[in-house]
């Protein structure tokens, strides 16, 4: 329960605050009181993660219910394909990834595999999509954008975000381009820490967002990302100079604009959940995230808020101004539109077999190493294995998966070099310029093997010359790998 009051207020003025918040919360079959108790207030949104997700007609029961407690709820989930998907048991359509679907650079054939991502939440009753990824990869140490940017031109990001958006939309969808004003220019993970943009403005990667504003979005995110020249103080969730006078007034946004998770430590460890959200309603944001399971920080955030308006420490126009927007937004989406038949569904691997393509190597029985670090615990990267993707293919095939850095890196090395003898050995690595365990593991075999074939599954980068690349480790990106390495297109 929470330990705090909520403090009295109008009834108009209670139920727009709770407008203002998306929840995160667990179970799959039965919604938790608290949360109905919420709903029943007014909450704006709900965010669904692989924690709520067992297989189709579940999550059709579960939005169903959902919706049945207040049919003005909008129900949400990260969508933006690749290797981040949360609907995979409940038959999500594989897509690779943004900068696989840069490199093809087919506009339409990113608009069939938004077309079917936004189909299949249409299916399940899910209403909004918090994708597609705006932000520009720029630098090779950026640990969070990476292959989920559609690349580093600001003219190509903003054909394909316009493909996207326009997509989702005619499938009754909801998009939200993120992050604002761009997460591309960082070293830092906001997930753990505040990251920041050193350049200077007219440097600044507001061109896609642009793009994405002209395009109709319905939603942008904002970024837990300091910009000095911008604000040299608050990370822009909390700037009212960049969520005010830059997007709503230079950039001339109407739509809703959201919060990163306020549990990401860029906020929680700075400023704590709570103030986070009474900072970014205040500076502008229309809609807060709380996406952790555990609904007391919800319902503390909830009444930091309340606490701030009855103290007048937050404006009421702001809070009715910001419930508006919602309303407005969910009246368009909140139920989303019955699709109909998904011609799109495979384009996610033709996607993925034209970005990499090579020449079919027709390496058979291979023995494969796959190198890749642990999984992004809040990103829900799937983990999927290359040497299960080559096995698919050809199973004769065999191989170990190294996910993270291993204890002793020479016994690694040693009792690869020893099972690949006789045999052709593929080496693949993931972001290795980013993880150093990576690079001299794949250098030692190499040595060992000068014969051995090199890939990549990430982000390509300093050690991946001459790599075969999937530009990325969704199922499919993995699937086109292993189809080239085989030879079995």
């Amino acid at each position: 329960m929470n330990p705090l009051a909520s403090p009295a207020l109008p009834a108009a003025l209670d139920e727009a605050a709770h407008r203002c918040l998306v929840a995160g919360f667990a179970g799959t079959d039965t919604v938790p009181d608290d949360l109905k108790k919420l709903i029943e207030r007014g909450l704006g949104g709900v965010i669904l993660f692989t924690r709520n997700i067992r297989d189709a007609e579940q999550v059709r029961a579960l939005t169903s219910a959902l919706r049945a407690l207040r049919g003005d709820l909008l129900i949400g989930i990260d969508n933006e394909g690749g290797g981040i998907g949360h609907l995979v048991t409940a038959g999500a359509p594989e897509v690779p990834g943004n900068f696989a679907l840069g490199v093809v650079d087919d506009p339409a054939l990113t608009a069939d595999c938004a077309d079917a991502l936004a189909a299949h939440l249409a299916s399940l009753g899910i209403s909004a999509s918090y994708a597609p990824v705006a932000d520009l990869q720029h630098r090779g140490e950026n640990p969070i954008v990476r292959t989920r940017a559609f690349g580093s031109d600001p003219e190509l990001v903003s054909r394909h975000l316009r493909a996207w958006i326009s997509a989702t939309e005619a499938r009754g969808v909801a998009s939200c381009a993120k992050h604002f004003p761009g997460h591309g220019g960082t070293v830092t993970d906001s997930h753990y820490e505040l990251a920041v943009d050193p350049r200077a403005y007219e440097e600044l990667d507001l061109a896609p967002f642009r793009a994405a504003v002209e395009a109709g979005v319905p939603m942008l995110m904002s970024a837990h990302v300091v910009f000095p020249a911008l604000d040299a103080a608050l990370p822009a969730t909390l700037s009212p100079y960049i969520l005010g006078e830059l997007l709503r007034g230079e950039l001339g946004f109407e739509g809703v604009l959201v919060s990163d998770a306020l549990e990401m430590k860029a906020i929680a460890d700075r400023y704590g959940e709570a103030a986070g959200a009474r900072l970014a309603l205040a500076a502008g944001a229309d809609q807060v995230i709380v996406a952790v399971p555990e609904l007391a920080t919800t319902l503390a955030c909830r009444d930091a808020v309340l606490g701030a308006l009855a103290e007048g420490a937050l404006s009421e126009e702001r809070v009715f101004e910001a419930a508006l927007r919602v309303q407005g937004l969910v009246s368009r989406y909140g139920v989303p539109v019955v699709p109909g038949e998904i011609a799109t569904w495979d384009a996610g691997l033709v996607a993925a077999r034209r970005a990499v393509g090579k020449t079919e190597l027709g390496v058979k029985g291979a023995y494969v190493v796959d190198l890749f670090p642990r999984p992004h615990p809040a990103l829900n990267w799937g983990g999927e294995s290359f040497v299960s993707a080559v096995r698919d293919v050809d199973p004769s095939a065999d191989g170990v998966a190294v996910a993270g850095e291993p204890e002793d890196g020479d016994a690694v090395v040693a009792a690869v070099v020893k099972a690949a003898e006789g045999r052709v050995l593929v080496v693949a690595a993931c972001d290795a310029e980013l993880h150093p365990w990576q690079e001299w593991v794949r250098g030692a075999l190499l040595a060992a093997r000068p014969d051995a074939v090199s890939v990549a599954t990430g982000l390509p980068g300093v050690g991946d010359e001459g790599a075969v690349l999937s530009y990325g480790r969704g199922r499919v990106n993995l699937r086109a790998l292993a189809e080239v390495v085989v030879g079995a297109r």
